[in-house]
C-alpha cells in the first residue's frame, strides 16, 4: 500500500484541518501507524519535529523534545489514526516477530502478523503479497535493511525476498519468532525459534523465484597421480598439482562459506565442498 485512496485522502484532508497539519504531514503519520499496525508508529516530518516515535497508551518522542504543546498534538492526531485503521475490517492484525538490524546503528522493527484485508482507506500495491500463491497467507510479515519476510507457520514454509530474488526454505519443527541481520548488504540473516538463534543457511531451500531449487552438483573428486607426495600443511602458498596453490585452497574454503552463510549452499554441500578442496592439499 504505497497511496491513499479518494475517501483516504478525504480523510486525511479532515485531520489536517482539524489537528493543524498539512495533509502531507497526516499521509506521512497515516501510512506510519499502519506500518505499526495501530499500536506504534515510527515517523520523521518537519511538521513533526523530525524523526520520532509514537506508542499507543505509552510515549511519544519528537525530535523538538522540549516542545510540550507539538508532543500533545502528535499523540492526539496518532490515536486518532490509530482508532480510523482499527475500524477498517481486516486491516491491523494480531500477531507479530521481530525483525532487528544488529551492528553500527541498530534498531528494532514491529512486523504484522497475516495479510491485511481490503481498505477503502489504501490504494493496494501488488508488493504487499510478493511470496508465492500456493503458500497463502502468512502467519506473519515484515522486513529489515531491504529483505522482506513471510513466515507459513501452518506450511512450515519460510520466504525471503532479497535483491529481487524469492527463496523458500523449510521451517521444519522450528517455531520461529524472530529475524535479527547484520547490517550491509552481505549481512548474514539468523532467526529465533525454541532453539535458540539459528543461521538462516540451515535451512533447506525448497524453491527459488518459484521454481523447485536444485543443488548445483558436486564437482568430481581429484585424484592425485600415484607418484605425487602432498607437501606439509605448514608450507603456505605451495603449489598442487594443476598449478592450484593452498592460497587458492584456503580462498575457495572462504567464499564457500560466504556461500553458505547467504542460504545458497546447504551445511552438507559445504561440508562435501571443503572435504574435497581439502583433500587437495
Amino acid at each position: 500500500m504505497n497511496q491513499l485512496s479518494p475517501n483516504g485522502q478525504r480523510i486525511a484532508s479532515d485531520l489536517a484541518q482539524r489537528h493543524g497539519f498539512s495533509i502531507d504531514a497526516v499521509t506521512h503519520m497515516m501510512f506510519a501507524v499502519l506500518n505499526g499496525n495501530g499500536g506504534m508508529a515510527q515517523f520523521s516530518h518537519n511538521e513533526f519535529g523530525g524523526y520520532g516515535q509514537w506508542m499507543r497508551g505509552g510515549m511519544t518522542m519528537i525530535g523538538d523534545m522540549f516542545n510540550g504543546y507539538l508532543k500533545g498534538r502528535v499523540d492526539n492526531l496518532c490515536f486518532e489514526i490509530a482508532n480510523i485503521l482499527a475500524n477498517q475490517p481486516g486491516l491491523l492484525q494480531s500477531g507479530s516477530f521481530q525483525s532487528q538490524s544488529q551492528g553500527g546503528s541498530s534498531h528494532q522493527h514491529q512486523a504484522n502478523g497475516g495479510m491485511r484485508g481490503q481498505s477503502n482507506l489504501f490504494v493496494p500495491d501488488p508488493e504487499d503479497n510478493w511470496w508465492p500463491s500456493d503458500l497463502g497467507s502468512p502467519s506473519a510479515t515484515g522486513n529489515q535493511n531491504n529483505v522482506k519476510y513471510a513466515y507459513f507457520w501452518n506450511n512450515r514454509r519460510l520466504a525471503v525476498k532479497s535483491g529481487g530474488e524469492v527463496w523458500v526454505y523449510d521451517t521444519q519443527d522450528h517455531n520461529i519468532g524472530g529475524f535479527s541481520q547484520q547490517q550491509g548488504s552481505n549481512g548474514s540473516i539468523a532467526f529465533s525459534s525454541q532453539y535458540g538463534t539459528v543461521d538462516l543457511s540451515r535451512l533447506p531451500v525448497v524453491s527459488r523465484n518459484g521454481q523447485p531449487y536444485v543443488s548445483q552438483p558436486q564437482a568430481p573428486a581429484y585424484n592425485a597421480p600415484a607418484a605425487y607426495t602432498p607437501p606439509p600443511p605448514s608450507v603456505q602458498n605451495s603449489p598442487i598439482p594443476g598449478g592450484v596453490s593452498t592460497h587458492d585452497i584456503v580462498s575457495a574454503l572462504e567464499k564457500l562459506g560466504d556461500l553458505r552463510s547467504k542460504g545458497v549452499l546447504t551445511d552438507a554441500e559445504f561440508a562435501t565442498k571443503k572435504t574435497e578442496l581439502l583433500s587437495r592439499l
